[in-house]
């Protein structure tokens, strides 16, 4: 059995680590530099790096962000925000970056999932899903959520499986720093109908919630961030708990 993974993310603004409440009211949380091998020396399994106003600030990702980040681990790390090229890929996985994150750059582009997966493996390619319930149908957002369209989530996340992304990552924007819990419930329907890994983010607030985002919710790994930058929560106790739940970690 595969090992669930336990990813801290950093959400950058400006170099600094933020974290708000729906996508909205963001707050400081610290270097990133410094929160990375903190989380690295802890236990995490990875680390996700999002530039989040990259895309709408229409520049790149900060490269000398990525590389200090990337020097201080050793643990695979994602990177996300205003990748939109290939030449932006490139650049970033040989600033250290295992793996990049496209959402708002798929969207408007699918063609460009098939592209980066044939240039540099699927395993490198994440697509990353920003959710939101709407009149009952869950529909994908972009710019850092501040833009709806008209692609249904399950529909989109199937698309981009077959145009060869190799890992999901959802975020529930209805649970996002609300603390009460991951959105099982898509969560589950995506996981099950995908052969590749399912990513869940959004809502986690207590060690229970990652239990139920790996059983019910079917997820291959769990991404938080606000619960770890103010330590709410640590890495080796979260483990530990779901290591005495039957859960598959790496501990």
């Amino acid at each position: 059995m595969l090992t669930k993974r336990i990813i801290p993310c950093l959400d950058i603004k400006e170099g600094r680590t933020v974290k708000g409440v729906n996508f909205v009211d963001l707050r400081d949380a610290g270097d990133p530099v410094e929160l990375a091998k903190v989380y690295a020396e802890e236990g995490a399994d990875e680390l996700v790096f999002l530039d989040i106003t990259a895309t709408v600030e229409k520049r790149k990702t900060l490269i000398e962000l990525v590389t200090k980040v990337a020097k201080s681990i050793n643990i695979p790390f994602t990177v996300g925000g205003g990748i939109s090229t290939i030449a932006d890929v490139k650049a970033l996985l040989n600033a250290g970056a295992d793996k990049i994150s496209i959402n708002s750059a798929a969207v408007h582009n699918p063609q460009i999932v098939n592209e980066m997966a044939a240039e540099f493996g699927s395993q490198c390619i994440v697509v990353a899903i920003d959710t939101r319930i709407m009149d009952g149908i869950d529909f994908v957002h972009t710019h850092g959520g501040r833009k709806p369209t008209l692609l249904k989530t399950q529909e989109w996340a199937m698309e981009v499986c077959d145009r060869g992304a190799g890992e999901i990552l959802l975020t529930s924007m209805d649970h996002d720093g609300t603390k009460a819990g991951f959105a099982n419930g898509i969560t589950g329907e995506i996981s099950s109908q995908l052969s590749i890994p399912v990513i869940a983010s959004g809502g986690a607030g207590n060690m229970e919630h990652f239990k139920e985002v790996f059983t019910a919710g079917k997820a291959d790994a769990a991404l938080a961030a606000s619960i770890f930058h103010f330590k709410e929560i640590s890495i080796p106790e979260l483990k530990a708990y779901l290591y005495g739940e039957n859960v598959s970690v790496r501990v």
